[in-house]
């Protein structure tokens, strides 16, 4: 297992839920069962990456990277038409090719093919006859809670350049493999209001196979929602974990999110907050109100938000939920420089609004500073994220993305930059086809 310090704290999913997030679903009905349909899909993102720089969070050297990647997803679903059986299964392949990452965590040679979902569930929209919701499911499938800021899918898929036992088929950014190995969760609702049990083991080394029980209740409501989570570390893979991913087995978390809309639901606040017992106490919140200029062409909305994570804190398996930053915060810093969602002040700003319907622009800054100054290394620094996601058909999909990462201190000054601390340029096309 490696044990640079840096390593425990890397992101843990993207651009895998890209297509989910931004894309509506496709897929062709083969079979009509009467009571059920079955469907098959295929998905295809490809990305193009270029960055000034590299990054001394995994194994890069001082130069410029330019790699390629690709995540192929081909599935086949039993969808209910009400209440019933439902499944899904599916095989993705991943590659990266060039020069590997930015941060050195893919060399550029990784091609694997592999299954991805294989689960089974039932699903009943009113319960005996009863107002209640029922929802099981078991097998290999991706699990979120809430907003993903602890929980959204097993998508860390490093390469081989720390070693071939961490190799997980590449793609890193794009991170194509979501679904925990194995899952068993069980879901009830009513007039509002939500639980959900789930238990959770990975088969990720750079996760030391974490295995975790969650539970989680929610109110919905007119102009919002609030959320309650506990989360209990069932065991890791001991000789897959440094001494940072051990301290998994037995940890508890609880957690707690709400958002609400206000003034004719223009204003929206949201905000969570965590709390993690194991051999220390860390805790890490956010808040972020945003305002929509309903009445402006584009409806663009303006949002500001701050967080703040803990030193030791375990930033478990956080991901992409609602576009572009929203818990990989920076698409340098959150994916490649750091900080990776702890020991860390996270501010950011974002502008986002769309031209037409198939045209949405974006535009994000970062300001990050460290918690513990004495904790090195020093993941300080600056970014900007100018973006476009477009949709001419209902099949593509296209991304462009500029950014400039501006850090405190280069690698040699105790920062992360490699060769200089000056302002690094970055840049990424990402292109989707689904049917």
């Amino acid at each position: 297992m490696h044990n640079n310090k840096s390593f425990r704290r890397l992101p843990t999913t993207l651009g895998g839920l890209l297509l989910a997030v931004t894309l509506p679903t496709q897929a062709v009905e083969m079979a009509d069962l009467g009571h059920a349909t079955v469907d098959v899909d295929l998905q295809a993102l490809l990305g193009a990456f270029h960055s000034d720089r590299g990054y001394a969070t995994g194994a890069a050297e001082p130069r410029r990277y330019r790699w390629q990647e690709g995540v192929v997803t081909l599935g086949a679903e039993l969808n209910p038409k009400e209440s019933g059986l439902y499944g899904r299964v599916s095989t993705v392949a991943t590659a990266t090719w060039g020069d590997g990452d930015a941060a050195g965590f893919t060399s550029g040679r990784e091609r694997e093919l592999d299954l991805e979902d294989a689960f089974v569930g039932y699903r009943s929209e009113a319960l005996g006859g009863s107002p209640w919701t029922l929802d099981v499911s078991a097998g290999r499938q991706p699990i979120t809670l809430g907003d993903g800021f602890l929980v959204a899918g097993d998508a860390l898929s490093l390469g081989d350049a720390l070693g071939e036992e961490l190799d997980r088929g590449g793609a890193y950014y794009l991170a194509g493999r979501q679904a925990f190995d194995r899952t068993a969760m069980v879901a009830l609702g009513r007039d509002g209001w939500r639980g959900q049990l789930a238990w959770f083991e990975s088969d990720n080394p750079a996760q030391a196979s974490t295995e975790m029980a969650a539970l989680t209740l929610a109110h919905e409501h007119a102009s919002g929602l609030v959320e309650a989570t506990f989360l209990r570390g069932l065991g890791v893979d001991e000789t897959q974990a440094d001494d940072f991913l051990a301290e998994r087995d037995g940890m508890k978390v609880y957690g707690l999110r709400a958002e609400q809309r206000l003034l004719d639901e223009a204003l929206t606040l949201r905000g969570e907050v965590a709390h993690q017992r194991k051999d220390t106490r860390e805790h890490a919140w956010a808040l972020e109100p945003a305002w929509t200029f309903s009445e402006l062409p584009g409806q663009p909305t303006l949002s500001l938000r701050y967080s703040r994570f803990s030193a030791g804190w375990d930033a478990l398996f956080y991901g992409f939920t609602r576009g572009y930053g929203t818990w990989f915060q920076g698409e340098v810093a959150g994916n490649y420089a750091g900080p990776f969602n702890s020991n860390a002040e996270v501010w950011r700003l974002g502008l986002e609004g769309s031209v037409n319907e198939s045209l949405h622009l974006g535009l994000l800054a970062y300001d990050f500073s460290s918690r513990d100054s004495t904790s090195p290394p020093d993941m300080g620094g600056r970014e900007l994220n100018l973006y476009a996601e477009w949709l001419p058909t209902d099949w593509l999909y296209v991304s462009p993305l500029l950014g400039w990462y501006s850090p405190d201190r280069s690698a040699a000054e105790g920062g992360i930059q490699l060769g200089d601390d000056d302002t690094s340029f970055y840049a990424q096309l990402l292109v989707g086809v689904f049917f």
